[in-house]
């Protein structure tokens, strides 16, 4: 998914309501279309999601793995950038974005951003930018696969995490390595549990463990998983600046989430009841905001025993390398 953000309480999108008692646990695929196309007319990636990216750019310190090509997933609202090329100053940058308006204001990006003399552009080529969904052989990046894919503020906001994580995988070289970021459970924790004592449905998806992530790294072909977290208390001078930052983090692309559209009483109620429970000694709003940091690696392939097993060309040749032999 896109680096999005379902903490919107105020739904605007056309919604796909499943039935009453189907459980609040994963985003919707119709509403995240809705949010995409919604967050593409951003003038840049959110303040949190830039923030985020320098946190997961720290990270990178102590990894000795120089890549010579990485891709960034998500890019326009992921915000890692500067981050990255701060720290591979000489990797070629690979952009994929989930859909066309997305990438077109990745495209728009790249083209507004200074280039540098024509030394520079002989050492780094300008990025190409490309839209998913995107076959590994039609990729220029391949057979070999990138030696980093980054994917910041994009865990959360998945509706099918296994493929994701599926697709990564495969454009990785063997290798390669994994990062990744996006909110963890107790992410606006004062607000689900505001709408719990409301009777309202949840303004949130139900986000991912850091435990679950690594879980899901492993089934998805990784090794080495490292998971880290951190809580981050964020406040705002009153109700309103809250609700208004929050939308453009994203939107509740939840199932279950309230199918109509609100009143002006509802929302002078929901704005009292953010102030006297979200209300701090200071006077300020404040809200939780779990970040949840994945790194693994693409290990070499392995050779299932069996009567007959078969082995690609490609993969035999890095087995005998990683042997020694010519």
């Amino acid at each position: 998914m896109p680096p999005t953000t379902p903490l919107d309480p105020l739904p605007d999108q056309p919604t796909d309501r499943p039935p009453v008692d189907e459980p609040v646990t994963a985003p919707s695929h119709v509403a995240l279309r809705h949010q995409r196309a919604r967050l593409a007319g951003l003038p840049a990636a959110p303040w949190l999601h830039q923030e985020v990216a320098s946190r997961l750019a720290a990270k990178l310190e102590p990894i000795r793995l120089e890549p010579e090509s990485w891709i960034d997933w998500s890019a326009f609202l992921g915000g890692g950038a500067g981050p990255v090329a701060a720290r591979y100053p000489q990797a070629r940058r690979w952009v994929v974005e989930p859909d066309a308006a997305l990438t077109a204001r990745s495209v728009e990006a790249l083209t507004a951003s200074p280039s540098g003399g024509w030394l520079s552009r002989l050492r780094r080529p300008r990025p190409q930018v490309f839209t998913e969904p995107l076959a590994p052989a039609s990729a220029p990046w391949q057979p070999q696969g990138a030696q980093m894919l980054w994917a910041n503020m994009t865990l959360h906001g998945a509706a099918d995490l296994p493929a994701l994580m599926g697709a990564w995988h495969r454009h990785l070289a063997v290798g390669g390595f994994l990062m990744c970021s996006g909110l963890g459970p107790d992410t606006a924790r004062e607000l689900r549990a505001l709408y719990r004592e409301a009777g309202w449905p949840l303004p949130t998806v139900d986000f991912i463990d850091m435990h679950d992530l690594g879980d899901e790294l492993v089934r998805a072909g990784f090794s080495d998983p490292v998971m880290d977290m951190e809580r981050i208390t964020l406040t705002w001078g009153d109700p309103q600046a809250m609700l208004d930052e929050l939308r453009s983090w994203g939107g509740n692309v939840a199932h279950g989430r309230f199918g109509g559209l609100r009143t002006p009483a509802w929302r002078r109620r929901l704005l009292e009841l953010i102030a006297r429970h979200l209300g701090r000694p200071d006077g300020r709003i404040g809200l939780t905001v779990e970040v949840i940091y994945g790194h693994a690696m693409k290990p070499e392939p392995r050779v299932a025993l069996a009567p007959e097993a078969r082995v690609s060309l490609d993969d035999m040749r890095r087995m005998v390398r990683k042997k020694g032999h010519p």
